[in-house]
């Protein structure tokens, strides 16, 4: 199993001022020490239950433009990019760039988006959430439109473009590899097996992973899919230094997950970073 490292609490000691170099820390110990992806939160205002808006983020994709500077070897990208956040021709385009200009270490991370309070904050239109699953999968195949050879026209029912020309193309042969996050089984898993490389979910427990994993396995069957064509991901917020995460990883790896997300504590990011990358990373790579 492989180990993702995701930025979500940054409420680091220091403050504000110490943000760029902290950041820039755990980025430098996760790709020296073996992570395979390190990910942020696509939000504009930290989410309620790690503080609210009195807490400190970051714009997603010009950190992850920073980290790529400060990086060799680590895959880079949001978890998730919320569909409502930025135009699909433009979004394309941004993680275009970021492939670029990290070697071809994107990942495209996408998600219907949730947030509301931060659209009505900023003005950003929030539409229902029906329309929402419609404008991401309207997305997903504006992007996979630009990063193929076809530079023509796209028509939807929410986006139209008149062109979508993206050069330079992604290094990433097709594009950056697509993410969709959530465990929604009518729209969300079916947009997986309909289009994703990879899937994302909550850390349901193992009975709730399995029943998650089974829904996707159907979906793939309805749209003639081969379900080992798609990666199985899973995000915790379980400590992974406690007795029991190992454990719990076994379980997943024997279902087909093969990589999890962790969290740094904000107290000492980099120092939590590298402890999991001398102390876990090495026991979750001889699981599945």
């Amino acid at each position: 199993m492989k180990l993702a490292v995701h930025c979500a609490n940054l409420s680091y000691a220091g403050g504000p001022e110490t943000l760029a170099a902290t950041l820039a820390g755990v980025a430098r110990a996760a790709d020296q020490g073996g992570v395979t992806t390190l990910t942020m939160m696509d939000h504009w205002f930290q989410m309620e239950d790690l503080g609210g808006p009195a807490e400190p983020m970051l714009e997603g994709y010009t950190s992850m433009g920073f980290l790529a500077g400060r990086t060799e070897r680590v895959q880079l990208g949001l978890l998730v990019t919320g569909a409502t956040y930025r135009h699909p021709g433009l979004l394309a385009k941004v993680v275009t760039t970021l492939d670029v200009l990290s070697s071809g270490r994107a990942l495209l991370g996408l998600g219907a988006a949730w947030y509301e309070r931060e659209h009505r904050a900023l003005g950003v239109p929030f539409p229902p959430v029906a329309e929402r699953f419609e404008r991401l999968e309207e997305t997903i195949r504006i992007c996979r439109q630009m990063w193929s050879d076809d530079d023509g026209p796209f028509e939807g029912e929410h986006y139209r473009l008149a062109e979508t020309i993206c050069t330079p193309s992604p290094v990433q042969a097709g594009g950056p590899p697509l993410l969709v996050g959530g465990v929604g089984e009518r729209k969300t898993l079916r947009l997986v097996a309909q289009y994703a490389d990879a899937c994302n979910l909550f850390d349901l427990g193992p009975e709730g992973v399995a029943h998650k994993l089974a829904v996707l396995d159907q979906h793939c069957a309805d749209v003639g899919r081969d379900p080992g064509d798609v990666r199985r991901t899973v995000i915790t917020g379980q400590d992974p230094f406690d007795t029991s995460f190992l454990s719990r990883m076994e379980t997943y790896a024997g279902l087909g997950i093969d990589q999890v997300w962790i969290g740094p504590r904000p107290d000492d990011p980099v120092g939590w970073t590298e402890r999991a990358c001398a102390e876990v990373l090495p026991r979750l790579s001889e699981l599945g």
